[in-house]
């Protein structure tokens, strides 16, 4: 018999041990009879409008780089966002640099 993969680290290893599921790799222990759902989380810029992979973004002010003396000047467009987990929501490449931004600091051009 076949076992759903854990909703925790989505491991292909589960056994059943009598009255619940069980992941070897996590240890994590769930009923059968649970639902698991998956949170969507949906990205919107300082607009409110939702972005998506691959969207083109204008930042909405100046933003300094930290670690550097370099700022990144309001006006500046952003091809081909990536939308990831965490507070720097939006990941991109700005003049072949790799940068994290948050999404309140962008609008959907």
């Amino acid at each position: 018999m076949t076992y759903p993969n854990c909703p925790q680290c989505h491991s292909n290893l589960t056994y059943h041990d009598g009255s619940q599921l069980v992941c070897p790799e996590c240890a994590h222990e769930w009923q059968e009879t649970e639902v698991v759902t998956e949170e969507i989380t949906v990205v919107k810029d300082a607009n409110g409008t939702p972005l998506s992979n691959g969207d083109t973004v204008v930042l909405i002010k100046d933003l300094k780089v930290k670690g550097s003396s370099m700022v990144i000047k309001q006006g500046t467009k952003v091809k081909g966002i990536r939308l990831q987990d965490g507070d720097h929501d939006i990941g991109c490449k700005i003049d072949g640099t790799p940068m994290n931004l948050k999404s309140e600091f962008v609008k959907k051009a």
